[in-house]
């Protein structure tokens, strides 16, 4: 069993059509946070950075934005389907300084000069988190940037009032991702992920959308996140067919809108946290 075998799995999500939508909705919410995470780690202008597990290419998208037209982004993903559909996106919006790698993040094949290795919610889905971030630092020059943002979703959620739709949906969402053997408390750990990793202590920061009212979008993606707990949660026997049912997740986005419109409220979604560190 080499290296990459020993401390890679499969992506648990899948990559099927709804999972990209799914990520590329979640895109429109975290980005923000990651802009800035990947701006105040010092990402800029003419830098070459590494995206890792880049999926549809959502980072890769705001590094290339920061480094501009001298600067350069590849992402790595271990699925080519889903990089074929990055490649699309690059070529829909004009950019031309990204391009994507299909490999095992422990042994693709890259050049060791890289400015910065960048990834979100990378680090959660892998069996041995410190050696996965060693391997892919391994391609940063000296000096060179690290920077992830990883889920930290445990215990309540932050909603003002409590929602109890919103409460329903988190629970299964730690339940069944967590079966998957995906960490939802990577977040709060990335300090002595980094350090375990032979990097020095990150600079740390936790960041969750907010929302409520009508047309906040938040809702829908709450409602495709749901969908994706309860499969899980099906595939691994914690729920039967007839209590996904009864949860009917189809109406859940409206539902979960009308709970918070009526109680004035709003909802926090499961924070992230960001880390970054630089390469001795």
């Amino acid at each position: 069993m080499n290296r990459g075998m020993a401390t890679t799995r499969p992506y648990a999500l899948g990559h099927s059509a709804e999972e990209i939508a799914r990520l590329e909705m979640q895109a429109q919410l975290r980005d923000p946070s990651t802009r800035w995470l990947l701006a105040e780690a010092g990402i800029g202008p003419g830098m070459k950075v590494l995206d890792v597990g880049s999926g549809a290419g959502d980072v890769a998208v705001l590094a290339a934005d920061l480094v501009g037209p001298s600067g350069s982004v590849v992402g790595v993903d271990a699925n080519p389907a889903v990089l074929e559909r990055a490649r699309e996106r690059m070529r829909a919006t004009g950019r031309t300084n990204v391009a994507f790698v299909c490999g095992n993040l422990h042994d693709v094949a890259l050049d060791g000069d890289f400015d910065a290795v960048v990834g979100r919610a990378v680090l959660a889905h892998q069996a041995n988190p410190p050696e996965t971030l060693r391997s892919v630092t391994r391609h940063l020059c000296r000096g060179g940037i690290v920077a992830f943002q990883e889920i930290q979703m445990m215990g309540e959620p932050f909603d003002v009032p409590p929602s109890p739709l919103h409460k329903q949906m988190w629970d299964w969402t730690i339940r069944g991702f967590m079966q998957a053997g995906i960490d939802m408390a990577m977040g709060l750990k990335l300090h002595q992920v980094f350090l375990d990793a032979s990097l020095p202590a990150p600079h740390m920061y936790l960041v969750a959308p907010v929302g409520g009212g009508l047309d906040w979008a938040g809702y829908d993606f709450l409602a495709m996140a749901f969908r994706t707990a309860l499969d899980l949660a099906q595939t691994h026997g914690l729920a039967t067919i007839e209590e996904v049912a009864a949860l009917d997740v189809e109406t859940f986005a409206n539902r979960l809108r009308d709970e918070v419109v009526r109680q004035n409220g709003v909802i926090t979604f499961a924070p992230y946290v960001g880390a970054w560190t630089r390469k001795p």
